[in-house]
């Protein structure tokens, strides 16, 4: 076999892998990129990409059923959903050029299109070449987990790597998981025609708080998706067209399609871990604060690392390793400021701590602010007022931040921001927000930590009454 010698091998060309190379290579690193598959990853080819084009065209024709409120009259959409597909398929091959093997080679990148597996320590073999590298990227990804339910080898079943590609719209959707992927797909299928039951085990919207997630999830409910909680699923029977969900408490959910959306599984099963003295579980390789992995020469990121499974957070990765393995810096994560965002309508944010978790940790120096977004007159202006933020703090700083509204992947920006440069609730108040706005609402939640210490304070009071008396 041909052997390359270079300074960084990367396994992976999604979000993680590609920053890492585009920022090593531009700074003068020997850099081999590695992609089994296609280039961009899940983000680009069945992920973020083709999910918010389809939410995208899905907002679309909602907003036809929605004219009453603001004089027009209301009608129900045409929907040709095969043209809908071609908007996502047009969206991925928009961006795919910035995310392709030219612009990266055009880098000085050796892009390899092949499987890679570990020969040792310090080599890799892809495509029939060996690469020795001085230190290596694990950024894999992750796929769909496909949960071990009985009939699930012989019923037909899509993820959302087969989804996209569906263009009969499906009569009844029955989606498996009531997490982000799963309601995101349920609100967008409904409001393209689709009948949708969402089936989830526990609690919908399990990692979020639970206010939080109950408007959101009152909204789909009103607009006709089904969601029901509580509900383990413990069989799968039918046909291509004719599928059946049987429940824990014997109900049997009949539909024409199912979506599985339970959760991701990470890629590692090709790699032979052990054959270079990699530790890791199913949940990904075991990395420290600084990404490494138990042998000092690979690394590991976004979703391969095993934390928090979204792309910014790859991309963040990506930062914290250049500064360490092309500048030779020190650097470490920390997940307290990444916030992540649903995109349903309305949307639902999170960054830091959620209500329960800052109780939890601090106790009685808790203060939670609630903002309504009923009393912002942008969000009246456009017939949106249903939302509300809560901002978690502890001695004058944010530690948490929940929104749910519409825009809120938009607001949580400036609650990341604050919490990752520790800024104080008072500079949140100062901020002067352009009326009328959405943003307003992150300003007025500030103010409201300062108004029981300025409206309800008897000494300030006095002070007040002194100064109108003496004051020319």
């Amino acid at each position: 076999m041909d052997q390359i010698e270079t300074d960084i091998c990367i396994i992976g060309a999604g979000s993680g892998g590609l920053s890492v190379a585009a920022g090593a290579a531009q700074m003068g690193a020997h850099v081999v990129l590695i992609e089994g598959a296609e280039m961009g990853g899940d983000c680009l080819n069945a992920g973020c990409v083709p999910s918010k084009a389809l939410i995208a065209a899905a907002k679309a024709a909602q907003s036809m059923r929605s004219g009453a409120q603001f004089g027009i009259s209301p009608m129900e959409p045409e929907v040709d959903f095969g043209a809908v597909k071609d908007h996502v398929a047009k969206v991925i091959a928009t961006i795919a050029p910035v995310d392709s093997q030219e612009r990266f080679e055009g880098f000085g990148i050796n892009v390899i299109r092949a499987w890679a597996r570990f020969t040792g320590p310090d080599t890799v073999e892809a495509g029939g070449r060996v690469i020795k590298a001085r230190r290596f990227v694990i950024a894999t990804g992750s796929r769909p987990f496909v949960p071990p339910i009985p009939g699930v080898e012989t019923v037909p079943y899509l993820t959302n790597e087969t989804i996209f590609a569906q263009r009969e719209r499906p009569g009844h959707l029955i989606v498996i998981g009531g997490g982000p992927i799963g309601l995101e797909m349920a609100q967008a299928h409904r409001r393209l025609g689709c009948n949708v039951t969402v089936i989830e085990g526990a609690r919908a919207f399990g990692r979020d708080d639970p206010e939080m997630a109950a408007v959101v999830l009152d909204n789909l409910r009103a607009e006709g998706v089904v969601i029901l909680e509580e509900a383990p699923v413990t069989e799968l029977s039918g046909t291509s067209g004719d599928v059946t969900v049987t429940l824990k408490d014997g109900r049997a959910i009949g539909g024409t399609h199912i979506l599985m959306a339970v959760g991701r599984q990470v890629h590692l099963d090709r790699l032979d871990l052990p054959a270079a003295g990699v530790e890791f579980t199913r949940r990904g390789v075991t990395v420290g604060a600084n990404l490494r992995s138990s042998n000092r020469r690979v690394y590991a990121v976004g979703d391969a690392a095993g934390g928090l499974q979204f792309t910014h957070v790859a991309g963040y990765h990506a930062g914290i390793l250049i500064r360490q393995i092309v500048l030779g810096l020190p650097a470490k994560t920390s997940t307290r400021h990444i916030p992540w965002v649903t995109y349903t309508d309305p949307e639902l944010a999170q960054v830091g701590l959620t209500e329960a978790e800052a109780r939890k940790a601090h106790g009685a120096a808790l203060t939670v602010l609630r903002q309504d977004f009923h009393h912002n007159d942008r969000a009246q202006a456009e017939g949106k007022a249903k939302g509300l933020m809560k901002v978690m703090v502890v001695k004058g700083q944010p530690v948490g931040v929940s929104i749910a509204g519409p825009q809120a992947g938009e607001l949580i920006g400036l609650w990341a921001f604050a919490i990752a440069s520790n800024a104080k609730m008072g500079a949140i108040a100062g901020m002067v927000a352009p009326y009328p706005t959405l943003g307003e609402i992150s300003k007025r939640a500030a103010g409201a930590y300062f108004s029981p210490k300025l409206f309800d304070n008897p000494t300030l009071k006095t002070v007040v009454r002194l100064v109108q008396r003496y004051l020319p």
